[in-house]
């Protein structure tokens, strides 16, 4: 999807955000017209492909109990998205200031970014409200958006843009490696994440340009202050999804209608929490751009400190 930026250009050369308005403009979509179209969650149909929700290990589900986990971690997928891109929407709208001076073109491609978080946020309350209408009462978020929102902006905009950059590469890595070659979705849960993932991949171009041009104003106190600050981000990120795994057991267990011995509800609890690790941690720090341009940003001393840091959740 972004073969319109070519990577022989200079990083901050005005032609890649050109070239990211261009992208916006070729693949716009409206919520309604093309994405929901008047359809409902099917509920026959899983939500998250296993390859995301990990399911398989849990020999004590039934198949139909398995299909209902992935439509759970599915509608909180869709809240986490929500949940994260309210502080990446409000992050670019800052950056946009920024230009708004000078490059008019960095400033129209980064207004056109938070318009399109703004939409994505939309979208998914939508999904929220279209998975309520079909799923039983008791599932709860646990997370408040503007609260999670205020206390991320208030670290340095290295930080901010970095774990920015590592959720929207995992974006699109999810839906290329998991989500688009899976025949097994509800057909309208796989177009929310396909339209979203379209606008998604020039939004990982514009934050690498805005890091980039972050890291170049930091000496190398600011960098390492920065560094720790990115490890507090994601063990911020890591504590609420350990609160919404706890919260996603007890409902599963609601839903189900039926009550587990001790040992298969702690089992319950665990999966879904590495399933949560591996979808909004680990697969982003394995993303392969990500890593490489992470590596590019950082002195080795840092590159170990983030992997030390990290070490309970991944194994780099």
């Amino acid at each position: 999807m972004n073969t319109l930026i070519s990577p022989s250009e200079p990083l901050g050369s005005p032609s890649r955000y050109a070239r990211c308005i261009e992208l916006s403009q070729r693949i716009r979509w409206d919520i309604d017209r093309d994405v929901l179209r008047g359809r409902r969650l099917d509920l026959s149909r899983d939500f998250l492909p296993e390859g995301l929700a990990r399911t398989a290990g849990l020999a004590f589900l039934a198949s139909d109990e398995r299909r209902l986990l992935t439509q759970v971690q599915g509608r909180t997928y869709a809240n986490m998205f929500a949940l994260v891109e309210r502080f990446i929407g409000a992050k670019m709208l800052q950056l946009a200031s920024n230009h708004a001076l000078g490059d008019q073109v960095a400033t129209e491609a980064l207004v056109r970014f938070t318009e399109e978080e703004l939409k994505h946020q939309a979208l998914f309350r939508r999904v929220e409200a279209l998975a309520a209408d079909c799923m039983i009462d008791g599932y709860r978020f646990v997370a408040d958006p503007d609260e999670v929102a205020r206390s991320v902006l208030g670290a340095s905009a290295w930080a901010v843009l970095a774990l920015t950059c590592h959720i929207e590469l995992f974006t699109q890595a999810h839906y290329r490696e998991s989500l688009e070659g899976d025949e097994n979705l509800s057909p309208l849960f796989k177009d929310v994440f396909l339209y979203h993932w379209r606008e998604e991949s020039q939004h990982a171009i514009l934050d690498e340009l805005e890091w980039r041009r972050e890291d170049a104003r930091l000496d190398q106190a600011g960098r390492d202050r920065a560094v720790d600050e990115l490890i507090a981000l994601v063990g911020a990120v890591d504590a609420i999804l350990a609160r919404q795994a706890a919260a996603d057991a007890d409902y599963f267990q609601i839903a189900c209608a039926r009550v587990f011995p001790a040992a298969e509800r702690s089992s319950l609890a665990g999966a879904i929490l590495a399933a949560y690790r591996g979808q909004y941690i680990v697969s982003g720090f394995r993303e392969p751009r990500f890593r490489k341009i992470l590596r590019s940003l950082v002195t080795g001393h840092q590159q170990r400190r983030i992997e030390s840091a990290l070490s309970p959740i991944m194994d780099f």
